[in-house]
Parts: structure tokens; sequence; C-alpha cells
């Protein structure tokens, strides 16, 4: 195991961030009107090179939004969620009674929940949609259950940029001033309703006077993080290298990366972490090289009727991702290919879990319930 002392490498990275754009970046998702409005989400897979905002007028276009990774993180993904089951209603006459709102509900709430596996904050926002419907039902009223589920979407969507915030507090204290971090995929504001989880860490610690320089994978298949991640740091200033998912081990092997943060999409009872496919390869590296790897990631994203990462469902998406990436073929017609979206780090090889309620390390069943609980 490869665990010598790491020297600092004389590289010298120019400083950029008085040319850089430093404007605060769009909201990767908002809602425009009332609780007949409609949502406006960036589409992030045409990022960097064009800008879009798609209206979301109807739980369909939702339901594509979220399977085609236009939207993608999963907070921002139950943060669509909960909007879309408000879309989901609009059908309704304006005279439906309570059997009819009923049901409509849960098939709009069915019908978003297939559109991903993974992201388990898909499944905690949509159930908490229904739970706070259930708690209204008795009353009968459809127009005051329809607003008190608006005003529950918003709540989720405001908690959130609260939630990144309070993560990027407690992950700074990690960041040195001068030091050199890694991360893999996007865990940024395009990922959630504000600053992000992983890279909330990164941008706090530069509000906070800090100066950090960032290695980003690109991400292969979809390279979120070559298109989206060094996209966010950009704009906000901070110096970011791209590099390919092959590097990483070489980089941290030639002594350049201090730490790691990652985000999350599901985590188990035991703190066993699925995050994108690669994630896993990056933690076994640090590892190695007696890197500390961080995982970011808020307490809805915690799943305790898991007990460990056996248990979660790994996405598999389609070969042409792989085969004919971004439209160019890359491999021969007919090959075969296996496509998991995400991989399962053990929690054994996370230094720590940064969440909006404090630190839980070490990463173990004891410590993930009790920090759990903090917010039940």
């Amino acid at each position: 195991m490869y665990n010598e002392s790491r020297g600092r490498s004389e590289t010298r990275f120019p400083d950029t961030s008085h040319t850089m754009p430093q404007p605060t970046p769009p909201e990767s998702l908002s809602w425009q009107g009332d609780r007949l409005g409609s949502l406006k989400l960036i589409d992030q897979t045409l990022l960097p090179t064009e800008l879009k905002i798609i209206d979301c007028q109807n739980a369909d276009t939702v339901w594509e939004a979220i399977k085609m990774l236009r939207v993608r993180g999963a907070p921002a993904i139950g943060i669509a969620a909960a909007y879309g089951l408000c879309i989901g209603l609009k059908t309704l006459p304006t005279n439906a009674d309570l059997d009819a709102f009923r049901t409509r509900l849960d098939e709009v709430a069915e019908y978003l929940a297939s559109s991903r596996p993974t992201a388990v904050n898909l499944f905690w926002a949509l159930n908490r949609m229904k739970a706070k419907a259930e708690s209204l039902y008795h009353t009968g009223n459809v127009p005051a259950i329809w607003d008190a589920l608006f005003a529950e979407a918003q709540a989720i969507h405001d908690e959130d940029r609260h939630i990144c915030r309070a993560i990027g507090r407690f992950g700074q204290e990690f960041i040195k001033d001068g030091s050199t971090w890694l991360t893999h995929c996007n865990a940024g504001g395009l990922a959630t309703a504000d600053f992000g989880t992983a890279l909330a860490v990164f941008f706090t610690a530069a509000e906070s006077g800090k100066t950090i320089h960032v290695y980003a994978d690109e991400t292969r298949p979809l390279l979120q993080g070559a298109r989206l991640t060094t996209w966010e740091l950009m704009q906000r200033g901070i110096q970011v290298t791209l590099i390919c998912d092959s590097m990483a081990a070489w980089v941290m092997r030639q002594g350049k990366i201090d730490g790691v943060v990652v985000g999350a999409d599901r985590i188990a009872a035991n703190g066993d972490t699925a995050n994108k496919i690669g994630t896993y390869g990056v933690a076994v590296s640090a590892k190695a090289h007696g890197i500390p790897f961080y995982v970011a990631a808020p307490v809805s994203t915690f799943d305790l009727t898991l007990t460990s990462g056996s248990e979660i469902p790994i996405e598999e998406r389609s070969a042409e991702e792989i085969c004919e990436g971004f439209g160019k073929r890359t491999a021969p017609e007919g090959v075969r290919v296996y496509n998991p979206a995400f991989d399962v780090t053990p929690s054994e090889l996370i230094s720590g879990i940064i969440t909006e309620c404090g630190i839980i390390s070490p990463v173990n069943r004891e410590n993930v319930e009790r920090m759990v609980k903090t917010l039940h």
C-alpha cells in the first residue's frame, strides 16, 4: 500500500481568477407562478456549450427531464419530483372531488417514481408530498389540500438551499488554504437548489478567503465532470484542472491531491454510499495513497431501510451512452455493453460523511442512525 509522505508538487497553476467570469450561475430549477404555474429547468445535457431553459407544463415533461438527465443530482431530482406532482394535478377539473384528487395524486406519484431507480431523494420527496396530502384528506377540502401540497414543494426547495449552505460550512473546515482536491461527477449547484453538496465545500471555502485548486474527473460516459463541474467552478473563479477518470490514481501518486470530496445518490444504514460510476475506484485509490475521502450529502439521502450497499438498486443505462456518446460511434456495431450508472463505495473507505447536521466519522451504522435521528 502506497502511503509515503506526499511532497507538494512544484507545478504552478496560473492565477486566472481575475479573467474568469464570476457572476452567480443561474438556478438549476425554479418555479414561476402560483400552484398552477410551471417548473423551469436548465437542460444540463446541453451544457457547457448551450444554456437552455425547459418549461415543464406537464408531468410527462418532468418525467422525461429526470429520465434523460436534463435535471440530475439527487436533491434536484427530489425538488423536481415534488413540483412535478403539483404539475400533474393541473389536469384535474377545478371542481374535482376528493376521490378524484387522491386517485390522480397517486397516479402521478407512481409515474414520476418510475423515472430513475437509484437516487433516494426522488422517492423521499414523493413520499413526503403524499404524506402531506394524507394528513389533510380528512378535511375533504380539495383546494386547501392542493395549496398545502404546493407549499410543501416550495418548502422542500427552500430547505435544500439551507442544507447546501450548512454542508458547505461543515465541510470547509477540512479545506486548508492552498490545498488541492479531487471531485468526481457533479455535485454542485446544478444538482441542487443552491451551492450543491460536494462543490458547496469548495464554494464555501473560497468565500471564506481560502485559495484552493480542484481536479475534476471527466466522469465517463456522460462527462458530467467535464461539462458541468468545470463550468461551475470556473463560473465562481475557482482554479480547476480537468483530467480523465483513468488519471486520478496517478495524480494521487504524484502527490498532487490533499483530499477527495464527492456527492451521493443513496446511502445505506451502514454508510455504504452509491454515487456516480467511478466513485468506488477513486475511493480505493485514495485509501491506497493515504488520502482522506469524504462524501457530502443531505440527511435525506440516507435510506435506513437498506442495511448495506448491496441492497441499493443500481440503474443500468443504454449501450448508446458508451458506444455513441454525444452522437459519435466509438465502438463496433453489435458489441456487448455493460453500463451501470452508479457504483457503491463501502463505508470503510469513507473518512467522513458531511451532512447539514454535522460530520459522521467514523462512518458506521451507529453514527449514521444517530445523525439521521437528529431530524426526526
